[in-house]
């Protein structure tokens, strides 16, 4: 039996203290020579042993590629839910590097005299499903509510989950008995026995009778790999299994391979000359002939989808279609990726399928394979699979993902380099955030002002405006393209620029997700030292006469000032309060405080605190992490040209009805207006404010703001807009400019496939 696992090769190290940093040296070699894993076994009571937890904490940090397991952990001695919580920490500390053997016990008088509970067999097997049962509900942090686990050995009532590893860590079970082989197949993720403690037949016997429980659990038996724990001594000659020449070792453990489906080899050794033989003499051979030998029969070596990945599959998506350029890092439902793709920032979602490309050429792959899933409006099957492009999934629309469709994940195309120093010319990857732009630029001395959160992708903001915390001395970020490459419809890797498809360049800047895919931009930063930032907060009791005043005093400002404003949910019984963030370009404190100082007369402040800092200080604020984003969030946009005490008395009343929890004004104006309004598919260069408002009730959310405050709008700003009825589509875009894009959507892309972003098509 053969099961196409990629080979791999192990290395079995003695924990002893004696001296300390053996284990630690021995583990740093088998790095240098190539072994894939090193493990170490779990002996708690034994004096001369490190303990095994801190031992592979320290190999972890003194090393960089090579995976760390334990071979295997005393369960009787370890609490599942510290287990989890060890491993999946240890899992995120070291990259993805650990793995974990599970055993149910042995040496019982030792055990025993540690507190631990003394188990029969058919109790052992019982205890470890128990704890497995608790280690995977800890790790699995998509499940809502505490893990309860009512065991007879091991019990957890309302345990926190988390945190969630770096990868899936597999469990691999030592067994050798029948109910614990049986257990193997049914939740094991690999079979780790020693090959001295087997007879003949033993592995041949003991695969039979996981492969059997395994199916009848509804699983493939390749899902489960085989290692195996192997002594010897590589010699002149021959004097028993695995004792003799390398070429002996080789013929002995292809044959292990081929016929008894091992796919992992570990090697007990503690001597530096035998690790460093094996890998130089025995390791590749058995690697070359292996492959060989399976290249001939035809094996299957692709990874095995576990059964009950297969089973969340959508359907009427051919998954068997996915270009082999992508097949390796598609997230698909059931993985252990998927919990950690499917959501947006706001939006909760359940892809079919997410991809996620690492060049142009990947882009167009995942492109064509949604054309032939249906993803164009036109043509066959057309409109059947929603279809998403995501950067870094921020964006409020949420409408980087979807329900049962694709999603092209351009977050690996994240390089930032300087093109030309002297004209402070930039190369951006789409995949890139605008933290990481503003960090790798301030280096330099430069920036581009990018909204107001380090999270936010640059494909999507820098392909509808972006209003950010510089864009009255700057203008908007679209205003500093020079050039994009984008990925058309059919699957075209083109240039946009003033010179070069320049209709494709202005519709890039404004409306881009209706047009292609940007892979990445050339832009110009601006010389940025450090800038004055502030924080106020204001007693907006009064709030008509505040926000007028807010207005009239943004408007007066100098340009190097940008002001955004928030307002929250009323608290009963409190003032309402006006937060403020105000950037200043200037480093100057004198300076800064100058122009600070007409604001802080608005109105009573309640807080203040003013820095100076870098802006990426102040824009490289993303926590990192998943996005976890549920339902369909609830917005509405408005651009307005000024506010004056009418527009003012009508926004205070749209917050006195209270159907928002968040409220945003966001100064416009400055620089932004300096460009025509036809440069750009962003054409609303007159507007003063956008303004943003956050709710949970989509009909009361709309009625307030129909009423209130859209008769003030000259437009709305698509990124913050979440209504689907129809007039958001004019709101976004006047007359001449959505006739422009309809023009130019005909000719890049003639089957609307990219409808799912503000689509323009009428």
């Amino acid at each position: 039996m053969d099961y196409g696992h990629e080979l791999e090769f192990g290395v079995f190290i003695t924990p002893t203290n004696r001296p300390p940093e053996q284990p630690v040296r021995l583990a740093q070699l088998a790095e240098q020579e190539g072994f894939d894993l090193a493990t170490f076994q779990d002996h708690p009571y034994q004096p001369a042993f490190h303990d095994t937890w801190t031992l592979m904490s320290w190999i972890a940090a003194s090393t960089a590629r090579i995976r760390i397991a334990p071979n295997v952990l005393n369960v009787p001695l370890r609490q599942p839910a510290v287990v989890a919580r060890s491993a999946a920490s240890l899992d995120l500390l070291s990259g993805g590097r650990f793995e974990l053997g599970l055993g149910s016990g042995g040496f019982w008088d030792a055990i025993a005299a540690m507190g631990g509970e003394r188990l029969t067999p058919g109790q052992g097997v019982d205890a470890l499903a128990e704890a497995i049962a608790i280690i995977r509900g800890i790790w699995n942090t998509s499940e809502r509510g505490g893990l309860r686990v009512d065991g007879e050995h091991h019990r957890v009532a309302g345990a926190k989950r988390g945190p969630r590893p770096t990868h899936p860590i597999p469990l691999h079970i030592g067994a050798y008995k029948p109910r614990m082989l049986r257990l193997t197949g049914r939740l094991g993720d690999g079979w780790l026995p020693s090959l001295g403690y087997m007879q003949p037949g033993d592995l041949g016997r003991g695969n039979q009778t996981i492969d059997e429980a395994a199916a009848r659990a509804g699983r493939d038996p390749r899902e489960i790999r085989r290692l195996l724990n192997i002594g010897g001594a590589i010699a002149e000659r021959s004097t028993g299994r695995l004792q003799g020449p390398p070429d002996q070792w080789v013929e002995e453990l292809v044959d292990l391979a081929l016929t008894e489906g091992v796919g992992t080899f570990i090697l007990a050794a503690d001597e530096p000359t035998l690790m460093q033989r094996f890998m130089a003499e025995v390791a590749p051979a058995v690697r070359e002939q292996v492959e060989a030998e399976r290249a001939e029969r035809g094996t299957d070596t692709s990874p095995a989808v576990p059964t009950a990945a297969l089973a969340k599959r959508v359907e009427g998506l051919d998954y068997d279609a996915i270009p082999a350029s992508l097949k390796a890092t598609a997230v698909e439902p059931g993985s252990w990726q998927y919990p950690d793709a499917q959501h947006t920032y706001l939006r909760g979602g359940a892809p079919g399928v997410v991809l996620r490309p690492t060049s142009a050429a990947q882009v167009a792959d995942a492109l064509g394979y949604a054309r032939s899933q249906g993803a164009a409006l036109l043509g066959p099957g057309a409109g059947r699979v929603p279809l998403s492009i995501r950067s870094a999934g921020h964006g409020i629309s949420g409408r980087s993902t979807n329900h049962g469709g694709i999603v092209v994940d351009v977050g690996a195309l994240n390089r930032i380099d300087v093109v030309d120093a002297q004209r402070r010319l930039v190369r951006i990857g789409a995949g890139a955030t605008w933290g990481e732009v503003a960090t790798a630029l301030d280096e330099h001395g430069w920036a581009i002002t990018s909204g107001d959160y380090g999270g936010v992708g640059v494909g999507g903001l820098a392909t509808a405006g972006g209003v950010g915390f510089l864009g009255r001395e700057h203008g908007l970020t679209i205003d500093h393209i020079e050039s994009i490459d984008v990925v058309l419809a059919g699957g075209d890797l083109v240039r946009a620029s003033r010179d070069e498809n320049p209709e494709l360049f202005w519709g890039m800047r404004g409306a881009g997700a209706n047009l292609g895919v940007a892979v990445a931009f050339e832009m110009i930063a601006q010389p940025v030292g450090e800038i004055g930032f502030a924080q106020l907060a204001f007693d907006a009791s009064d709030t008509a006469d505040f926000l007028a005043r807010w207005g009239a005093t943004t408007e007066a400002s100098d340009r190097a000032v940008t002001p955004f404003l928030l307002l929250g949910r009323d608290q009963p019984g409190r003032s309402r309060i006006a937060q403020a963030m105000i950037a200043v370009d200037a480093a100057d404190p004198e300076t800064i405080v100058g122009h600070l100082q007409p604001f802080a007369m608005v109105a009573p402040l309640v807080q203040q605190q003013v820095v100076r800092t870098r802006y990426a200080g102040v824009i490289d604020n993303a926590p990192g992490g998943a996005h976890q984003g549920q339902g369909e969030p609830t917005t509405r946009s408005a651009l307005l040209g000024s506010i004056t005490p009418d527009v003012a008395t009508a926004l205070a009343r749209f917050l006195d009805a209270g159907t928002h929890f968040f409220f945003q004004i966001r100064a416009m104006g400055g620089a932004i207006a300096d460009v025509p309004a036809d440069a750009t598919a962003f054409a609303h260069r007159d507007a003063g404010f956008s303004v943003i408002a956050f709710g949970m009730d989509r009909t009361r959310l709309d009625a307030a703001w129909d009423t209130l405050v859209a008769p003030h709008a000259s437009g709305l700003y698509l990124s913050f807009e979440t209504d689907q009825r129809p007039g958001r589509l004019e709101d976004a875009f006047p007359p001449a400019t959505l006739a422009r894009l309809r023009a130019l959507k005909a000719e890049v892309d003639p089957e609307n496939l990219f409808r799912d972003n503000f689509n323009v098509v009428a």
